[in-house]
């Protein structure tokens, strides 16, 4: 079975698991929902082969991972979501986290008749993607150079689920949970830099979503860190005060011509390869040569 008609399963189990819960309501709101890359689900697959095991987790794992979506859209007043206008947009934040909601609930539902050592994995996995969601919330509330609490945020948020879908891989397969672990942690944080990056050297037609949104909702990413640094005390400060606002175009090619001229974007991708080697070297004897090209496709993916 090759990945596409792995992903069409998994789309069809988390199809029946939102018809079992018989709300019409529910159902048209779920059918507005659209798929990413399923990173998530393709590097599960990747370490544990395809099976119905597989499939059903790789299906839950989804829905969480699309519910904290909804949530974060809510948070950000966000209007788009992968070119597309948002569940808030269109229905209201109160239907997108009522939504959010179900397939959260759902899904642990499901979990709770599978293997207890999937459960668990997945379980905490959502424990440290609701704390990263209430960290990174807090670093927004002004400009920051905390790489530290950075990193913890991407680490918790973003990386947690990919922890988890490594972890139960590794799990359906037999294989030293630890090593895959490492693996996801460092992939997870890598993936969420180049996000940042993205974020900023990206269209808004090939983001699908508007360009520089993240600064502009004030959420400081490790490219303006490694850019305060390089600036003198009055552009420092101009940087800081366009922080969490509605910037002008002008103001933007100012922030790019800056990134531009100290050379920013290699120096976060630079951040990036260190965290992907990490999680090349963490497998580096397992013989997956799928997981190393994951590795490739993440860093140099251009959405």
């Amino acid at each position: 079975m090759n990945t596409q008609i792995a992903f069409e399963r998994i789309k069809g189990y988390i199809h029946g698991y939102i018809q079992e819960c018989k709300n019409d309501e529910v159902i048209t709101l779920y059918s507005h929902l659209s798929y990413g890359k399923m990173l998530r689900s393709k590097l599960l697959l990747a370490i544990s082969d395809i099976s119905d095991d597989a499939l059903r987790v790789c299906a839950l794992i989804e829905m969480i991972q699309s519910a904290s979506l909804l949530h974060d859209d809510v948070i950000d007043d966000a209007t788009i979501r992968r070119g597309t206008p948002s569940i808030n947009a269109t229905f209201g934040n109160k239907n997108a986290i009522m939504l959010g909601d179900v397939l959260y609930s759902k899904a642990f539902y499901e979990l709770s008749v599978l293997d207890v050592e999937l459960a668990k994995s997945v379980s905490s996995a959502v424990v440290r993607l609701s704390v990263g969601e209430i960290e990174d919330v807090s670093l927004s509330k002004q400009f920051h150079t905390n790489r530290e609490a950075y990193v913890r945020m991407c680490a918790d948020k973003t990386a947690a689920l990919i922890v988890a879908a490594a972890e139960c891989g590794a799990i359906l397969k037999g294989l030293n949970k630890h090593i895959y672990r490492i693996y996801g942690e460092n992939l997870g944080i890598a993936f969420q830099i180049i996000d940042d990056i993205l974020d900023i050297t990206q269209d808004a037609l090939t983001l699908g979503k508007p360009s520089m949104s993240d600064f502009k909702e004030g959420k400081t990413t490790l490219p303006y860190m490694d850019l305060y640094e390089c600036l003198d005390d009055e552009q420092k400060e101009i940087l800081a005060s366009y922080c969490g606002k509605k910037i002008s175009s002008e103001q933007e090619i100012w922030i790019k011509t800056q990134m531009q001229e100290h050379n920013i974007i290699h120096k976060s991708v630079a951040c990036a390869h260190l965290y992907a080697n990490r999680a090349l070297e963490a497998i580096a004897f397992e013989n997956n040569d799928k997981l190393s090209d994951i590795i490739t496709q993440m860093l140099n993916r251009s959405f």
